[in-house]
């Protein structure tokens, strides 16, 4: 039997790509177990959501701690605890500590609205139409200590047109995030998606370029 993969997800908001991993979970189509939800906002939707589906969840709120090593610590040994495969970043809105990067080295994930390299960071979506941009899009990265500078594994573009609004990019946004982040799980539970020291392997093939969604 494939052993099932074990995640922790970590938020500070609504927790829609939560729901669609959730979702992708209990329908089978992915093979693995979210051992615990930790929000750093008591008052984010994604732990309802936690809660709804018996998911473990737990609050860790960085406005509880005197600095931000304490909190980065309390983090760091919480998910520790949990024995994680990976860490799954979804809307979680703090940079990271580099303890806690090293101690997972290549096991943190992360989704971001834009083609990475390009906007990094906050307001991608206003930047991008500011900039006047004709395609925006959504990258699925590797953490490090560098803000949205890690190895980028799963991209997806989207035309942006010339009536969209922020409001119609995120939503575009949005709906290729529920699709391609239990995607991109999917591969690394079954192994078709491997992240080495040096190296990034998908699908028995070393890659250096992120792959497109909806490509393969």
């Amino acid at each position: 039997m494939t052993a099932v993969t074990n995640i922790v997800v970590i938020i500070s908001g609504n927790g829609s790509n939560l729901q669609s991993i959730i979702d992708s979970i209990e329908s089978g189509q992915l093979n693995a177990r979210i051992s615990l939800v930790i929000s750093n906002n008591a008052e984010a939707f994604g732990l309802i959501r936690a809660q709804n589906h018996g998911l473990a969840n737990q609050v860790i709120d960085h406005h509880d701690f005197e600095d931000r090593a304490l909190f980065d610590q309390t983090l760091l040994q919480t998910v520790i605890s949990q024995h994680p495969d990976y860490i799954v970043l979804a809307g979680f809105m703090r940079i990271l500590g580099r303890d806690f990067i090293q101690t997972f080295e290549n096991r943190i994930i992360n989704i971001h609205p834009s083609i990475l390299p390009h906007y990094k960071g906050l307001n991608t979506h206003q930047r991008a139409l500011d900039n006047g941009e004709s395609e925006h899009g959504v990258s699925i990265h590797i953490v490090t200590a560098e803000l949205d500078d890690g190895p980028v594994l799963l991209q997806c573009r989207y035309p942006i047109e010339a009536e969209d609004s922020v409001a119609d990019l995120q939503q575009k946004g949005h709906q290729l995030e529920h699709r391609m982040y239990p995607q991109l799980l999917q591969w690394l539970c079954s192994g078709d998606l491997q992240i080495g020291e040096n190296s990034i392997v998908f699908k028995q093939q070393e890659i250096h370029q992120p792959v497109e969604f909806g490509s393969v």
